[in-house]
């Protein structure tokens, strides 16, 4: 039994702060209760009836302990009715009010004291700050809403942050015909969140898949492990709101490129969420997963078939699934051949199949498309017809992979919809919905297929004579990196000009130029300032440029980098962050001109396995793994190789908060780290930070 049941599947409920007037918040609350089949005790010092039931004047007139109390209350009589409640017996608290820790200092001191009450009687709370839940499979409507007592039930749980947002996803739900289990609007969250929900969600019988709404997180270990424990049983999809959030601006380029928005969605991907851009994405998506579950396979290994009656809509669904990079293969020759018997021969039969007009041969059609050995699911779209096509006995046989959409009079969309159902195979009503439901099936089925490593504690600092400085110089960062086996360019570190003059002529000559840089752990962005200059092959140029050098603001003690030129090749940027939220992550994303490709870095939740690390680098563009404008394909495992170096350092050094390697080059020898930041905390300034 989930120690939520008492708040969720309750089987007495005391409102306390309930209404005989129609314009009360209690009034509504105990509207949307009114059907509750346990114990409903009005609690208001007025007394009188409430909807035929006669209201206490206080929790200490109930016959005996309670399992729930829905408080719409004041936020100032939170505290004390939940030191009541408790001494009433209450197990479970929904708490409505808003002016807590959303409100400012008094809020916040307001909901501390609410959260003490808790824990002193042992109460579970849900909110403060919240519309409260939705339970239609036990009959349970805590929520402001009496018309959510309507919504019918099913096996798609709901968790969201916003009380409002629980509400739309469970009207959208209803109007795509698909039953809740229970929806769950988490307000503050100061007690029972998302790790919580989703626990319980995981061990409930009766749930199928899960919506997940989430506009911030406080604690993003604790979000992912239960995450990880939830998608490991039943599918779970996420959206995340916040787009134009991109963060505080950090100390170096990797940190201004992990925005909050961005690094949440990865770690909900990473965690085994499908994430979507929209609520109605969400409800497309859910559809599907809580009907079908491919087996764990990556992108590449998952075909999508599209079998349509009408050409025009197979399309829309076949650009939609190439625009998310879900794989439509051709089919085998064998099956093309087939399908040659079954269809007119103008039609498109290699995938989409293009039956021309639903026909006698359609189910037949639709079998051997799905027996095809590469393909893992069957879109279907065909217009509702009245005599052409049943879509029941179309998918006999092949239900459990295989979605359905449909076109035609309202009436009976929803009969082909009850029918289907039954089968386990949902139903859509456009082809966007349809190809959104395929693109979630590949997406859960690719995030169960690549292994993470365990989480590790930090063990090491960097110490030794770095324990004095904020930042590691390059020499002192690339060294880290060498000692981790990747590769940089032949350097010297030099103090003075004599020095400088000297490391030109065993590095470099009039066929082999040299980079020489402004040598300071202060200055994070030479190129910015003037210090970096390349292609130096004579005296008279290294002069040049050590003046330059020699001329920047605020450098300490006029030290430089002499370093052989390297090669000419694609860069890319590699870099590691120890956010405050979700801790270590690595960034790999495109540098120099593979910028104008216009894709995001990708981020994924450190410590990385070599199937993680793996997979980031198969996430970056085909152009520039195939070797963008000329340069060299990139080297897999090799680069692969470097984002687990990276992770390696940042998740074994606990003073590391920062890893900037910028740009590391990709060159017929394989990558090469050109420029390298190290950011650290001293010891004192990280206590408390993630490991």
């Amino acid at each position: 039994m989930s120690a939520l049941n008492p708040l969720f599947r309750p089987r007495s409920i005391a409102v306390v702060g309930a209404s005989a007037s129609p314009d009360k918040a209690g009034h509504a609350m105990m509207q949307a209760l009114d059907g509750f089949a346990g114990d409903l005790y009005p609690v208001n010092p007025r007394g009188g009836a409430i909807l035929g039931r006669t209201a206490l004047a206080g929790l200490g007139e109930l016959p005996g302990p309670v399992d729930l109390a829905v408080l719409v209350v004041p936020p100032k009589a939170v505290p004390h009715t939940i030191d009541e409640a408790a001494a009433a017996g209450v197990r479970a608290a929904v708490v409505c009010a808003g002016g807590f820790g959303e409100s400012g200092p008094e809020g916040l001191e307001l909901q501390e004291q609410t959260v003490e009450a808790a824990r002193r009687g042992g109460v579970r709370l849900l909110g403060p700050n919240t519309s409260g839940f939705m339970n239609p499979v036990d009959g349970v409507f805590a929520n402001f809403m009496p018309a959510a007592a309507g919504l019918r039930p099913g096996t798609v749980g709901i968790v969201a942050q916003s009380g409002g947002v629980n509400l739309a996803i469970a009207f959208l739900l209803e109007r795509a015909g698909i039953g809740l289990r229970l929806g769950v609007g988490l307000g503050n969250a100061v007690d029972v969140g998302f790790a919580e929900m989703l626990d319980f969600f995981a061990d409930d019988d009766t749930t199928a898949a899960v919506g997940l709404h989430v506009e911030g997180v406080a604690d993003g270990a604790a979000l992912v492990a239960a995450l990880r424990r939830v998608t490991a049983r039943k599918p779970v999809v996420a959206f995340k709101v916040g787009r134009s959030d991109v963060g505080d601006f950090a100390k170096s380029h990797t940190g201004s490129l992990t925005g909050s928005y961005a690094l949440t969605r990865a770690a909900l991907a990473q965690a085994g969420a499908v994430v979507v851009d929209g609520l109605d994405e969400m409800v497309a998506a859910v559809a599907a997963l809580r009907s079908v579950r491919l087996p764990a396979a990556p992108p590449s290994a998952t075909g999508v078939a599209v079998l349509t009656g009408q050409a025009g809509p197979g399309l829309v669904v076949a650009d939609a699934l190439g625009a998310r990079g879900v794989r439509v293969p051709e089919l085998a020759p064998a099956t093309l051949a087939r399908l040659g018997e079954l269809l007119p021969p103008l039609t498109y039969q290699r995938n989409p199949v293009d039956t021309g007009r639903p026909s006698a041969t359609f189910p037949d059609v639709l079998r051997l498309v799905a027996a095809e050995p590469g393909i893992a699911a069957v879109g279907v779209y065909a217009l509702d017809e009245p005599g052409v096509l049943d879509p029941v006995s179309a998918v006999e046989g092949v239900a459990g992979r295989v979605l359905y959409a449909t076109g035609g009079p309202a009436a009976a969309v929803e009969e082909h919809r009850a029918r289907l159902e039954k089968l386990g195979v949902p139903l859509y009503a456009s082809p966007g919905d349809l190809a959104i439901g395929l693109a979630a099936l590949v997406s859960d089925a690719a995030a169960r297929a690549v292994p993470d490593a365990p989480p590790v504690t930090a063990t090491r600092t960097l110490g030794g004579d770095l324990d004095e400085g904020r930042a590691l110089d390059e020499d002192q960062a690339k060294a880290l990196f060498e000692a981790q086996g990747l590769r940089t360019m032949g350097r010297r570190a030099v103090e003075d000009r004599a020095a400088a003059h000297e490391a030109l002529d065993a590095l470099g000559g009039p066929g082999r130029p040299v980079v020489v840089k402004v040598l300071d752990a202060t200055v994070l962005h030479k190129s910015d300032v003037g210090g970096v200059h390349v292609g130096v092959r004579s005296h008279a140029e290294l002069d040049a440029a050590l003046d330059a050098i020699d001329a920047i603001d605020g450098t300490s003690g006029r030290r430089y980098l002499v370093e052989e030129q390297a090669p000419s090749g694609t860069e890319l940027i590699v870099g590691g962050v120890r956010d405050a939220v979700f801790g270590p992550v690595v960034l790999l994303g495109l540098g120099g001109v593979g910028v104008e490709l216009g894709s995001e870095p990708v981020l994924r939740l450190a410590p990385l396995s070599a199937e993680r690390a793996a997979e980031m680098v198969d996430a970056l563009p085909s152009a520039v793994l195939d070797g963008f404008r000329g340069a060299p394909p990139v080297d897999r495992a090799a680069l692969a190789a470097t984002l687990l170096a990276v992770s390696d350092v940042l998740t074994q050094h606990r003073d590391i908060t920062e890893i900037d390697l910028n740009p590391v080059r990709v060159t017929a020898r394989g990558p090469v780290v050109l420029d390298a930041v190290v950011v650290r905390t001293p010891e004192e300034e990280n206590h408390g930070q993630h490991a």
